[in-house]
């Protein structure tokens, strides 16, 4: 994949300067593409609408080939214009004749793409090196297919499959269903679809209750399965860990106030060596883990995190809640590490305050040896 620097989706910010407002300011196209070229190991690439002058278009594509970009995308219609609306393949071709990196042609799913020899039919109208696909390939991914369409029913129904095995929410695969009915929506089918609240309920309209219903059974088995086998894999290791299940919720906290600072802070009016923590990664669904040691004893939260910031903060929890000490909470009351804070804030202002009137007292007193030195050099020059 190619890091994509994308001019296009204008409607998305466009009072920010970004996506298609960009078209209006090719200094600062050339100069992130030219940073973007320059920073990184990766070929660029580069996605535009036209502009409404031609020549203003090649003229901005010749500047955008010199910031070194590995490939042009063209969606072949101007910024205000939508699908409805033709798109010009002239003004694509007129792009590849002009510029000798390659160029990607894009738009054509409206005017051109209606099956697989159709986009062939879309590139060399467009004079492209290749077709960039993106409402066709939703309404019917069997559009690369050589062969031919797969009907409608066949292509959603093989969908609904993978949505279900990889547990995709199912208001993605709802919308990704609208798609493809399209003019379809106002059937009694496309309605029902509408109307569902569930991957169960989309499985029914299609006639796939039963699919789910064993497929959603196989996969709790396996995930049963699997919980059970690291239980007891987690009960042999950890013998000699306290454990509890919490979670580090930093909404619960001051700014910048967390449980492993109070923890730390405690383990240095103890005397204590500083907390130490070893945090492993589950290969199973990438969670972490942390187990810390304070005073030779070690503690773990049971709940795995999604970062190993989360899972270190959590195991500090279970050793501050297991030893009785506050944990910096907004609920706890007066917060000493705030208040510390607050006095270590201010005493830095304070010497930094000193510290300038030295440098102004210092920087005076050399101002006022230099003028002393120049009168005393100026009294001894022979008149």
């Amino acid at each position: 994949m190619f890091p994509v620097c994308n001019l296009f989706y204008w409607h998305v910010f466009p009072q920010g300067g970004m996506g298609a407002a960009l078209l209006s300011d090719p200094d600062k196209i050339e100069c992130i593409l030219s940073t973007l070229v320059k920073g990184i190991c990766k070929p660029v690439t580069c996605k535009i609408r036209i502009l409404p002058l031609l020549e203003d278009t090649i003229s901005l594509v010749k500047r955008i080939e010199k910031t070194g970009v590995a490939a042009i995308a063209v969606h072949g219609r101007k910024k205000e214009e939508r699908p409805q609306h033709p798109v010009h393949c002239e003004v694509i071709k007129a792009i590849s004749e002009a510029v000798s990196v390659p160029v990607i042609a894009n738009g054509g799913s409206h005017d051109f793409i209606k099956e697989y020899t159709d986009i062939e039919a879309f590139q060399q109208a467009a004079g492209a090196s290749s077709v960039m696909i993106a409402r066709a390939a939703m309404w019917n991914p069997s559009i690369f297919r050589r062969e031919g369409l797969c009907s409608l029913k066949e292509v959603m129904q093989e969908y609904i499959k993978y949505a279900v095995r990889y547990d995709n929410h199912y208001t993605n695969t709802k919308y990704c269903l609208c798609q493809m009915l399209r003019e379809q929506l106002e059937t009694t089918e496309g309605k029902k679809l509408h109307a569902a609240q569930s991957t169960q309920e989309i499985c029914e309209v299609f006639e796939m209750g039963s699919f789910y219903e064993e497929t959603t059974a196989i996969l709790e088995a396996k995930a049963s399965l699997k919980a059970k086998t690291q239980d007891e894999d987690e009960q042999m290791e950890d013998t000699d860990v306290i454990k509890m299940a919490v979670r580090f919720d930093k909404r619960e906290y001051p700014p910048q106030i967390t449980p492993k600072m109070y923890l730390l802070e405690w383990c240095r009016k103890a005397k204590h060596p500083q907390p130490v923590y070893e945090t492993v990664q589950r290969p199973l669904d990438k969670l972490f883990c942390s187990v810390v040691t304070v005073a030779e004893q070690k503690y773990r939260s049971t709940l795995w995190d999604k970062s190993k910031k989360l899972a270190e903060q959590a195991a500090a929890i279970v050793c501050l809640r297991t030893l009785g000490l506050p944990e910096g909470k907004l609920n706890e009351g007066e917060n000493h590490l705030i208040n510390k804070r607050k006095r270590e804030n201010e005493e830095f202002l304070n010497n930094k305050e000193h510290e300038d009137d030295h440098l102004v007292e210092a920087s005076h007193k050399r101002a006022h040896f230099t003028e002393g030195a120049s009168d005393s050099s100026s009294s001894e020059v022979p008149r």
